[in-house]
């Protein structure tokens, strides 16, 4: 990891792959208009910008708007890929059976439960924990219900969410231990557990924009703040870390920008752009 870029490497980028949370937008979720001005300026130089989050995709369809995205975009770690006018191009979900078990595991740990399913977030109560965060960042309402089971068929994403984030970890190895054979077990937040099916994580997300794309994944750039975004960093041809990011994802980049809160991608797309110029 460091400071200084590879320019014999920033010149082969066509594709740059972005996370969303803590790292397109700021703490309060919102754009800056450094980061909007900048993938401008990448477009125009003829590199592709599109986005990766664990996001379901009605939280991303404001921010491919905004930033007037062209081409696939990955919802669910890349487990759901979707085009700019909302058209599906593939979906991954998990196996019923694993659904039930993250849920019946986390419910015997105590930890609240989500489950994303048919465009749906579904949760058991109104007030659910970090329940506001998720209305801005998935851009829809709960759908309150007590039993998840008629949706195991179908389920994009299981998710476990407490501040207890010792715990969180503890389930992330627990239920990783028991599913990681047929789903991706990761934590997209200190307090979020994502369960996933096993296609659907960052590293093979970017390789499905790669090809969607049409773009060698060699020459792809990742960027990512969180250990759910290491897969991506270490399978494209860059991986950049955000400023903020904890050691172990900074290890994996092989370079570091700014923090969310300094335009980090903002500031890494212009030199991307400036190594084109060289």
């Amino acid at each position: 990891m460091g400071t200084t870029l590879d320019l014999h490497l920033a010149r082969s980028i066509r594709l740059v792959i972005c996370d969303i949370d803590g790292t397109m937008v700021r703490d309060d979720k919102t754009l800056a208009d450094a980061t909007v001005e900048a993938v401008a300026r990448a477009q125009k130089a003829g590199i592709a910008v599109t986005l990766i989050s664990a996001r379901p995709a009605s939280g991303l369809g404001s921010i491919v708007r905004d930033l007037q995205i062209a081409g696939a975009v990955g919802a669910f770690n890349g487990g759901t890929l979707f085009r700019a006018d909302g058209e599906v191009i593939e979906a991954h979900r998990l196996a019923a059976a694993d659904a039930r078990e993250a849920v019946e595991r986390l419910d015997a740990a105590g930890v609240p439960v989500w489950v994303f399913a048919d465009g749906l977030w579904l949760a058991r109560s109104e007030d659910a924990l970090h329940g506001d965060r998720e209305r801005k960042a998935a851009c829809v309402d709960p759908t309150i219900v007590q039993d998840f089971s008629p949706w195991f068929d179908r389920t994009d994403k299981v998710v476990g969410v407490s501040d207890d984030h010792p715990l969180v970890e503890r389930m992330e190895r627990e239920i990783g231990a028991t599913l990681g054979r047929t789903a991706n077990v990761v934590r997209s937040q200190l307090y979020f557990l994502d369960v996933t099916a096993k296609v659907a994580n960052k590293g093979d997300g970017a390789a499905f924009l790669a090809k969607a794309h049409d773009v060698p994944l060699e020459r792809t750039a990742a960027v990512g703040d969180m250990p759910n975004d290491i897969p991506m960093l270490t399978r494209a041809g860059l991986g950049v870390a955000m400023g903020q990011a904890g050691e172990a994802v900074r290890a994996a980049a092989g370079f570091v920008t700014a923090s969310n809160e300094e335009d980090g991608v903002a500031r890494f797309l212009d030199r991307l752009v400036e190594a084109q110029r060289d």
